[in-house]
């Protein structure tokens, strides 16, 4: 994990002020859209963020606005597509905050909408790679540590996609559905720990990969991604008792 910035964790949360004062949380995706947003709020709201993505950039200009927001975030370059990474992520936070309390599975791919006969194999298995088996190996790698919080949070990002059956989707909606499937059945396991484990369907929002799929969008039309960080923060809140749900903006 790269040097954290400005304040030490413990500085974050120095007055008690904020909704997630003093908790520790993963975010990945961290370097645009919903990902970049979340980490943001979640700073804001007091809490430590460890901020994952691939790319550099992106990570970087979080850090220079959460910098000037004056709090604190630990920069944390990954690519989740190669899942021994995952593993070496979530021992160094062990190491160094000895917990975890939030979890935020954010980091996913469209791939190209296609045809189900077209689809290509490779492109078809990153998409998986990434929306299934990379949040499958962060709650493998995090169970341990997210288990040492006094109130464990773990949200991860699903799409009506999982559900909608679009033609030419169907990279995407089934790994969303998988996805579903996964996060659901580790919300049974959990269901009495301190864990508490659910899913946000943010619905349009306007991000790159909005764009990349309704390229002749406005974007303004749209949710903007600061418009769906509080709900993230009440599903993250200790007191939340929301458990193995998908939840939808706008909704709830």
């Amino acid at each position: 994990m790269a040097n954290t910035s400005k304040n030490d964790a413990a500085e974050n949360s120095a007055a008690g002020a904020g909704r997630l004062a003093g908790r520790v949380a993963l975010v990945t995706g961290a370097s645009r859209g919903i990902g970049f947003a979340v980490a943001r709020r979640f700073a804001a709201e007091g809490a430590h963020v460890i901020a994952t993505a691939r790319t550099v950039g992106g990570l970087e200009e979080l850090d220079d606005l959460v910098q000037a927001d004056g709090n604190a975030i630990t920069l944390a370059p990954v690519d989740l597509l190669q899942l021994d990474q995952i593993d070496v992520l979530c021992a160094s936070i062990y190491q160094r905050f000895k917990k975890l309390d939030i979890l935020i599975g954010n980091a996913g791919m469209l791939g190209k909408l296609t045809p189900m006969a077209h689809a290509d194999p490779k492109e078809w298995q990153r998409v998986f790679t990434l929306n299934v088996h990379a949040n499958q190996r962060l709650i493998r790698a995090c169970d341990a540590v997210l288990r040492q919080s006094d109130a464990g949070r773990a949200v991860f990002v699903t799409s009506g996609a999982a559900q909608g059956l679009k033609p030419f989707w169907a990279a995407y909606g089934a790994s969303k559905a998988a996805l579903d499937a996964m996060v659901k059945t580790y919300a049974e396991e959990t269901r009495k720990t301190n864990l508490r484990v659910n899913l946000i369907s943010p619905g349009p929002v306007a991000t790159g990969m909005r764009a990349q799929a309704f390229p002749g969008e406005k974007p303004e039309t749209i949710t903007q991604p600061a418009q769906v960080a509080d709900l993230f923060v009440r599903l993250c809140e200790p007191t939340c008792s929301k458990h193995g749900e998908v939840v939808r903006y706008g909704e709830n």
